[in-house]
């Protein structure tokens, strides 16, 4: 195990795994903090389900700005310091949302958080695409899933323990966290940007963002960035109304609901680089379509089932559901962007969390807030088999290429 561990290890440049503390370290405190940020609105400010997916909708939308402004700023200048920038207004706008006194103040901090702190999104997605060659991305976004879900196997336990004292420790730990990940990022991460063509003439600052109508005119790319909203619909569950599903309609306490996401968590540390490396040789946009499937049926599950046994059985059908999809969706995207323009295509492909998280928890909360609780999850199998349709078609007009599996050259 111990020289397969290192084989793993030589397959992939140095870099990267410095990417992946920076991953562990940051998705620590984010992990503490997120999952649990339903719960917290609906007990400090005393509101429902709808009203949470209004603030979920001002953040995301105003998000939009900032993920635009990333991209071409990670395009223009490069990665490294657009990320370092984003973590210092993550740990800021945590300490915002912590102190925030009054719900309008909660949301007046969120239009400032949603635009800021979605600076750094491209970059990140940048940078795996930048070091890994397109035979590896599927695996390498496999590997930052494991990394990811480390830290959520741990994060939920520490926030459990924080919460019993005091909402607010989450929101200054994980301002604390995130300026732990800047220093790191400033000493030992290099920058990814890759050098501009000898004869390539500079961008004006205009030109960049101009260079959005281009992403836009990408048909294929477009449509699969749809799909990716249809797929996201569904999973943005996950982290905001389960959790108060479970609490209200089956009385499962927030350690409960803790447990389930360290059991997704497990499970993904343990399968997720076992199966992109089994999946690699398949089409990924029908790999993306098989995951959703089961998406659709892992949610739907939980409008049908009522006891703590059948909920863990729908979590793991959507784990399995989300160790296919993550790895090959963001293979894709990479994949359809053209070096100069990957920051571009990763904040546009950032649309699809964004858009998704803007509409999708306030609709949710909508029939979560109704007289029938368990449509929601009927409306998550029925979205899930319309999004599964939509890849299968798109794979037949996009032509989304088997990756070329060849033996990489050993590198430090």
């Amino acid at each position: 195990m111990l020289a397969n561990f290192r084989k793993i290890y030589h397959e992939y440049p140095k870099a990267f795994w410095i990417y992946n503390v920076i991953v562990f370290i940051d998705r620590f405190g984010g992990f503490m903090l997120y999952p649990f940020f339903a719960l917290y609105l609906t007990k400090k400010f005393d509101i429902g389900m709808s009203t949470v997916g209004i603030v979920f909708a001002v953040f995301s939308v105003s998000g939009f700005l900032g993920s635009a402004l990333g991209g071409a700023l990670t395009d223009r200048i490069g990665r490294k310091g657009v990320i370092i920038f984003s973590l210092v207004l993550s740990s800021l706008s945590a300490l915002g949302m912590g102190f925030a006194p009054t719900l309008a103040i909660f949301i007046a901090v969120s239009v400032i958080v949603g635009t800021l702190s979605s600076i750094g999104g491209p970059a990140h997605e940048a940078v795996v695409a930048d070091l890994l060659p397109e035979n590896k991305r599927a695996e390498g976004y496999g590997i930052i899933r494991v990394v990811f879900n480390l830290a959520v196997i741990i994060a939920p336990a520490v926030a459990g323990l924080l919460i019993a004292r005091s909402y607010l420790l989450l929101f200054i730990v994980d301002a604390i966290i995130s300026l732990i990940s800047a220093t790191i990022v400033i000493f030992f991460l290099p920058e990814t940007k890759p050098k501009a063509h000898p004869d390539a003439k500079p961008e004006t600052m205009s030109q960049t963002f101009a260079g959005y109508g281009k992403v836009f005119k990408d048909f294929p790319f477009v449509a699969f960035i749809a799909m990716s909203v249809m797929t996201a619909l569904i999973y943005v569950n996950f982290n905001s109304t389960l959790g108060v599903y479970l609490r209200d309609e089956h009385g499962i306490p927030e350690i409960g609901y803790g447990y389930l996401i360290s059991m997704n968590a497990i499970i993904v540390v343990f399968f997720q680089f076992w199966v992109a490396r089994k999946l690699e040789k398949y089409k990924p946009m029908l790999m993306v379509a098989l995951g959703t499937a089961f998406y659709g049926l892992g949610f739907a599950m939980y409008g049908f089932t009522s006891t703590y046994l059948m909920f863990a059985v729908a979590m793991i059908i959507i784990t399995i559901g989300e160790m296919v999809v993550s790895p090959f969706q963001q293979s894709l995207v990479a994949s359809f962007a053209p070096e100069e323009m990957r920051g571009r295509y990763m904040a546009v492909s950032g649309l699809s969390w964004g858009l998704a998280f803007a509409i999708g928890p306030y609709f949710a909360g909508l029939l979560l807030d109704s007289a029938s609780p368990n449509w929601l999850w009927m409306a998550c199998g029925i979205l899930g088999v319309i999004t599964v349709i939509g890849y299968i078609i798109l794979d037949k007009i996009h032509h989304s290429p088997v990756p070329i599996v060849a033996e990489p050259a050993a590198t430090d």
